[in-house]
């Protein structure tokens, strides 16, 4: 087996966007008094294993369908290139899985002990169902991915999930306005995804996957990005606003400089296979907010 092409099929560039979820919900624990730096950790550590399986999950998937082909755009994807089978890649995947949900339940165990029964059998079914999520997307005949249903499972698990389901490991309770961050992460998420989708429409339609852009098509699409992102900013915003404290919490403003640059690209975009460089900048900008809002809460 290739180990520098299984590390690609790992997508480390992913990792910023999907623990952005983790930083927030822990920095909001931490603003109100609740904080844990194991639990922070093991967070961090299983939500990227969540990611890794869901990379090596949609490079299986896609590769086994024939969707990555030489009419793909970005990065060429570890099966497509051959330098490792579908069966080397599935037991990578198997082992991953294994090792991602020994994590989670040692962090479940360090959140709640062992007489919570009720949030270790929640929690638990949390950390099965965000596997099955991150497999399901491309792998198997019923593939969600395939019929335009990733952007709701990407702000389930990428938004809600993630941010208010973190908070709750600190706090073991969950305050409503909580949802309000999560929500701009999670919007922020389905942000890339739809991005993706925009670049790899051509593509996807000859290979059957069923996207959302697929469905809408590019303008409509290009307007759904638009609500997306405006509406992360201003769900940021109420939440600053309903728990105001110092001028610091509006520093995330800054990371949604380069976000409103991102959308005029996108609106002169007249070839969608040229936003995949907008990739990279709206995941580090998602990060980048995460970070930003957090140290807001706590300065």
């Amino acid at each position: 087996m290739d180990v520098k092409e299984l590390v690609k099929a790992a997508r480390l560039r992913t990792l910023p966007l999907s623990i952005s979820g983790i930083i927030v919900g822990s920095f909001i624990a931490a603003s109100e008094g609740f904080f844990n730096v194991t639990i922070c950790v093991l967070a961090l550590l299983t939500t990227v294993g969540f990611q890794i399986i869901s990379n090596f999950a949609n490079d299986y998937g896609d590769g086994v369908k024939g969707t990555d082909n030489n009419e793909r755009v970005g990065p060429q994807r570890a099966i497509q290139s051959g330098k490792i089978t579908p069966k080397q890649l599935l037991k990578v995947i198997k082992i991953s899985i294994a090792i991602t949900l020994i994590i989670a339940v040692l962090l479940i165990y360090v959140s709640f002990g062992k007489e919570d029964f009720f949030n270790l059998i929640i929690f638990f079914v949390l950390g099965i169902a965000s596997i099955a999520a991150a497999i399901k997307y491309t792998m198997g005949k019923n593939a969600y991915g395939y019929s335009g249903f990733g952007d709701v499972f990407v702000f389930i698990f990428f938004g809600l999930v993630s941010v208010c389901g973190s908070y709750y490991l600190y706090a073991k309770q969950l305050n409503f306005t909580v949802f309000l961050p999560a929500f701009s992460i999670g919007f922020l998420s389905i942000g890339v995804l739809n991005l993706n989708n925009m670049r790899d429409r051509e593509s996807d339609i000859k290979s059957g996957k069923n996207t959302l852009v697929v469905k809408i098509g590019i303008e409509f699409a290009k307007y759904y990005h638009y609500y997306l992102l405006i509406a992360s900013f201003l769900f940021a915003l109420l939440y600053t606003m309903i728990h105001f404290n110092s001028f610091y919490q509006f520093i995330f403003v800054a990371a949604y400089l380069p976000i409103a640059k991102h959308l005029l690209v996108v609106y002169k975009n007249e070839k969608p296979r040229l936003l995949d460089p907008e990739l990279k900048k709206l995941a580090i900008s998602t990060f980048i907010f995460s970070v930003l809002f957090g140290l807001g809460l706590v300065l």
